[in-house]
């Protein structure tokens, strides 16, 4: 999808928040590839990507930015750029070569404006950011100031590294521009699972499912499916950017919202307590068609390149069990037997390398050509080699992201884009070609992860107590 852009292409100044670091860069990338765009920074961004807060992007335009800040909660703010340097007197010269008749429009007689300071890593007093504001004074400003409603907001960006136990008395790196859009940073508070009407032991934090519904780069009227739904965390991330969303999970009392609730002082859940509920809280209850109760392990969908992306949080055997339905013994009661609403299905364990080979499986299957398989996979951190990744012959990884839980456990996000379709080679080379092997390192996930509990109980017992020999 290509929009118009308003304006000509410049350079422009991305400021971002600076919590999962490891996520923004696939975020950028992704929001950038649904209008087509490449993803094309300064020239020392390798130097500082995982560090700095402050991205300058070339080859865009003021549309491009509004549609990424429409989208992005891993960026706070973005500014067409007028200036910077690595000292005043840098960001001066660069002001004064800024093109004049792109100034203009913005410093007229009959507008209002305004000049923010942000430092990163330092705070200023006031007096020190007035004197800053101040030095300004050579930019042709002819409107009057207004600090509650201005028609035109600019902002003085200072970079003090990212070393808070050495903040250098200047600034490492300055920065001027136009301010453009702000983030959606606000959807992390207003659809924090704290203020959710249905939730789950394991629900997905709010930030974390709206990061995954941007490096699946969904959006409007994709169909995304869940075949690990849970509470549907993912679900109401991806309906808020207007997608239509569906699930399955083997759990018959979460898909239906009965059973013992996961709510402090609430032991049973209420008749209204389900996923429509929860898309219904935030008004994007049109976006639901439905979730099923389903095993991961046998998948009911009849028809291929079906979804337009598929985002999960499988289980890992810690808070949640890993389980299938079958049975080891044979069955002898007829199926009648089984019916009524309180069945529990007979299950067996469902080992985690079959449950992400089953995962990328459905993916090559039923995903459309160029359609997203976004999920989290469970690492043993002192054992973990990128080798270790689950593969397949259609689809390519686009990236991998880890969030650290513990010194020794991490999960990692998993981007993957359908780039074949599945041809009578590719279920040979699942068979024969070590490459595409499940990972059998995950089977051990959960006694690794209560061992390392164990270890670190047992080395909090062993030190002394704060003050005591």
């Amino acid at each position: 999808m290509a929009l118009h852009c308003s304006r000509t292409c410049r350079q422009y100044l991305l400021h971002l928040a600076h919590d999962n670091v490891d996520f923004r860069l696939p975020e950028i990338k992704s929001l950038l590839s649904i209008l087509g765009k490449p993803f094309d920074p300064s020239e020392n961004f390798k130097e500082k990507v995982g560090l700095s807060p402050f991205w300058r992007l070339n080859g865009l335009c003021e549309d491009d930015i509004r549609h990424i800040m429409g989208r992005t909660v891993c960026a706070k703010s973005a500014f067409e750029l007028w200036g910077h340097g690595g000292t005043t007197d840098e960001l001066k010269s660069s002001l004064l070569k800024y093109p004049a008749d792109s100034m203009l429009p913005f410093l007229q007689e009959k507008s209002t404006y305004k000049i923010n300071v942000y430092t990163f890593n330092k705070t200023l007093i006031m007096n020190d950011r007035i004197k800053k504001i101040d030095a300004l004074d050579f930019l042709p400003f002819k409107g009057k100031v207004n600090l509650k409603d201005a028609d035109h907001v600019f902002c003085l960006l200072e970079d003090y590294g990212t070393d808070p136990n050495n903040i250098p008395e200047e600034p490492l790196y300055v920065y001027f521009g136009r301010w453009i859009a702000d983030g959606q940073r606000d959807l992390i508070r207003s659809h924090s699972v704290k203020k959710r009407h249905f939730i789950g032991n394991t629900s997905m934090d709010a930030g974390l499912s709206f990061i995954m519904a941007n490096h699946a780069s969904v959006k409007k009227h994709d169909l995304v499916c869940d075949p690990f739904v849970g509470t549907g965390s993912l679900l109401v991330a991806c309906s808020q950017f207007g997608a239509y969303v569906c699930g399955t999970d083997i759990d018959y009392n979460t898909i239906h919202g009965k059973g013992k609730s996961s709510r402090r002082n609430q032991k049973w859940r209420g008749p209204d307590e389900n996923i429509r509920a929860n898309l219904r809280q935030y008004g994007t209850e049109r976006q639901y068609v439905d979730v099923l109760v389903s095993d991961a392990s046998k998948p009911i969908w009849r028809s291929v390149n079906l979804f337009d992306a598929i985002i999960t949080d499988p289980p890992y055997g810690v808070r949640e069990s890993t389980r299938r339905t079958g049975s080891h013994k044979d069955i002898i009661r007829p199926p009648e037997d089984y019916g009524g609403e309180s069945h529990v299905p007979v299950t067996l364990e469902y080992r985690l390398s079959d449950i992400f080979t089953d995962l990328l499986n459905f993916a090559a299957h039923h995903l459309v050509m160029g359609g997203r398989l976004v999920y989290w996979l469970p690492i043993y951190r002192p054992e973990y080699c990128e080798e270790m990744l689950p593969l397949h012959p259609c689809l390519s990884l686009l990236s991998n992201c880890e969030q650290v839980l513990s010194t020794h456990t991490s999960r990692r996000l998993i981007t993957m884009e359908k780039t074949k379709e599945l041809e009578k080679e590719d279920d040979l080379a699942l068979l024969t070609d070590p490459r595409y092997g499940p990972y059998q390192g995950l089977d051990s996930f959960r006694e690794k992860y209560f061992s390392g509990v164990t270890k670190r109980k047992e080395e909090e017992a062993r030190t002394p107590a704060d003050g005591m020999e």
